[in-house]
């Protein structure tokens, strides 16, 4: 894994963790050494990144990125297409969520950035591992994406709405 591919994947992580993560587990995650996270870490802060560096690891406050709600509806076998859509331009898809008539919104952090989490990701559904989200609601779910600017985030529109993956209400 090239360094700038693991550092976006450092900050997905932290931007998931509701709680701090050690530089030797971040290290481990990685197979790199924990110079490397240090050096890492270093170069997210001045990327932008509200990284904060506590007693108990690594915890980031805020990311610099501009990011919006989709509401999306598609077929299962759309979906790698949809996210792709979202990865080519530069987007990361940072969750999937539902709202259920009973249940409420349910939500699932994906941090899918790259096209080999895109096939990660089909490969777990298609394995029979877990089901979509979607299915609960018909086909109907949000996704938060996030990009380096909001002119990035209109092209994702922009393409999601050609393809006819944008649903009514959004």
């Amino acid at each position: 894994m090239k360094a700038d591919e693991r550092r976006k994947a450092i900050a997905a992580m932290l931007l998931s963790e509701r709680k701090a993560l050690s530089g030797g587990e971040i290290a481990a995650k990685f197979e790199v050494s924990r110079q490397i996270i240090v050096s890492d870490i270093s170069a997210l802060k001045a990327a932008g990144y509200d990284i904060l560096s506590t007693h108990s690891g690594y915890v980031i406050k805020e990311t610099p990125f501009a990011s919006r709600v989709f509401k999306v509806y598609h077929t299962k076998e759309e979906t790698e297409d949809e996210l792709n859509c979202i990865v080519d331009l530069g987007g990361s898809v940072d969750d999937v969520f539902v709202w259920h008539k009973v249940y409420g919104k349910i939500e699932a952090r994906l941090n899918i950035f790259s096209h080999l989490q895109v096939k990660q990701f089909i490969e777990g559904v298609r394995s029979g591992k877990s089901a979509e989200l979607m299915n609960i609601t018909g086909g109907y779910h949000y996704h938060t994406v996030s990009a380096e600017n909001e002119e990035i985030l209109d092209k994702i529109a922009e393409v999601l709405e050609r393809k006819g993956y944008i649903a009514d209400g959004n």
